[in-house]
């Protein structure tokens, strides 16, 4: 009765995440305890159990330092900047945009960047009078396949890392940048192509573009510097933490509370709290005691044990296949709740005898990420875009991002099926012999 229960709530509770007619916090939070109420499992249990509280710490504290940084006008400088060296051409113009995203998304993460970077986006579109869609598309692309490439950029990676002790920052960085380069240089170059006859504009709003400064959006005062450095400190920070032997929550809390203290005459501790994204931070909270619910009735044990079965225990079949499913999954519904449910079936898979879990913990976060291009509810960055440009009254339809973000994730599972299997799978098979 238990395990019938826990199933319904959690497949309800998808069904309104994915309909997004009730806001998704409130929906996790509300299947979260009906599963309490129901007796599932006990408060402590999802307290200190199923609740991943150093993920939760870890993204407050980066929208912390965002926040505080914001305010500096840093990143609108910079992409005003960057649109003035390609000189307001829109084609130059697509490729910055997918640049900064990507390099933004890996170095702070996915749906932070897009924040930042979609409304100044916008701006531009709009004063060089350019459809907005082929940005819009650009953006999500290119911030869930920067995302993939470190430990923070994509809160699937981020909660792989919580769960894998080994994986550090720079593990991320070593193991998935090569492939996650390849797919975004192929990815744009196709972009540029495909849009490049739609995308025009008169030499009167070039001009225009052109006459801005950029330095006026730059607020010199001694937060700007601070921000500047305590950001660069703290993403120095995830870096060496293998060497240094420090946490990355750690890292993040260390350094959201230096800045604070630092700027607090210029931003009020009071102020920078209220533009945290708390319907995210909730939205895990939710989501970690849904999960907790189907681990607790033995759903999980029986997904690994499923997964084993097609398999045989097979660590390149494991692996390829956790590649392409995680991929599918992840186009279908949001990648956060996935990997959720997947981490804690892949920690059992160590009980069937694979000793080395690592190519699975890279085909996760493979597929989980790059998948997450595959709709508009793929990933948390896409429902993010999509509402800002529909509040620019540039809505972006599922069906038209679905004909463009579907091939994109194909490909992508394609590419990286054949860079696991050359990197991870061959030396395997080689030594088994």
């Amino acid at each position: 009765m238990e395990t019938t229960l826990a199933i319904a709530v959690f497949l309800v509770s998808y069904i309104f995440i994915m309909t997004e007619k009730i806001n998704r916090a409130l929906v996790a939070l509300a299947g979260g305890f009906l599963m309490l109420l129901s007796g599932i499992y006990k408060w402590e249990d999802a307290y200190t159990d199923f609740i991943d509280w150093g993920t939760i710490t870890l993204l407050f504290s980066m929208m912390v330092l965002i926040s505080i940084t914001k305010k500096t006008g840093l990143f609108e400088y910079i992409a005003i900047l960057m649109a003035q060296k390609v000189q307001g051409f829109p084609v130059p113009l697509l490729v910055v945009t997918a640049v900064l995203t990507a390099l933004g998304s890996a170095l702070l993460d996915n749906v932070t960047t897009v924040l930042l970077f979609v409304p100044i986006l916008l701006t531009l579109t709009n004063l060089l009078q350019l459809p907005v869609f082929p940005y819009m598309l650009t953006v999500i692309l290119s911030a869930n396949i920067g995302g993939t490439a470190t430990l923070i950029g994509d809160p699937p990676n981020i909660m792989i890392g919580q769960a894998v002790e080994h994986l550090t920052f720079l593990s991320f960085v070593v193991h998935l940048g090569p492939v996650v380069l390849v797919i975004f240089v192929t990815t744009v170059c196709c972009l540029a192509l495909m849009f490049r006859r739609k995308l025009h504009t008169k030499e009167e709003y070039r001009m225009k573009l052109m006459d801005m400064n950029a330095e006026s959006y730059l607020i010199r005062t001694p937060m700007l510097y601070q921000s500047i450095v305590v950001l660069s400190l703290t993403v120095s920070g995830f870096s060496l933490h293998a060497f240094v032997h420090v946490e990355l929550t750690t890292v993040a809390v260390c350094g959201a509370l230096l800045l604070l203290l630092l700027t607090q005459k210029e931003a009020e501790a009071e102020e920078i709290f209220k533009q945290v994204e708390w319907i995210t931070l909730f939205f895990f909270i939710g989501l970690f005691m849904l999960v907790g619910g189907l681990e607790q009735v033995g759903v999980i044990d029986e997904l690994a044990r499923g997964i084993m079965w097609i398999t045989e225990g097979d660590l390149p079949s494991t692996a390829l296949l956790l590649l392409w499913i995680s991929g599918i999954f992840s186009g279908i519904v949001d990648n956060i709740p996935f990997v959720a449910a997947m981490i804690p079936v892949i920690q059992e898979f160590q009980s069937y005898g694979i000793t080395n879990l690592d190519p699975l913990w890279w085909s996760l976060a493979l597929g989980a990420c790059l998948g997450g291009n595959g709709t508009l509810i793929g990933a948390s960055a896409n429902v993010v875009v999509a509402g800002l440009a529909s509040s620019a009254k540039h809505p972006i339809g599922f069906v038209k991002f679905l004909l463009y973000g579907f091939p994109v994730v194909i490909f992508s599972l394609l590419v990286s099926t054949i860079y696991v299997y050359i990197r991870y799978l061959l030396p395997f098979l080689h030594n088994s012999l």
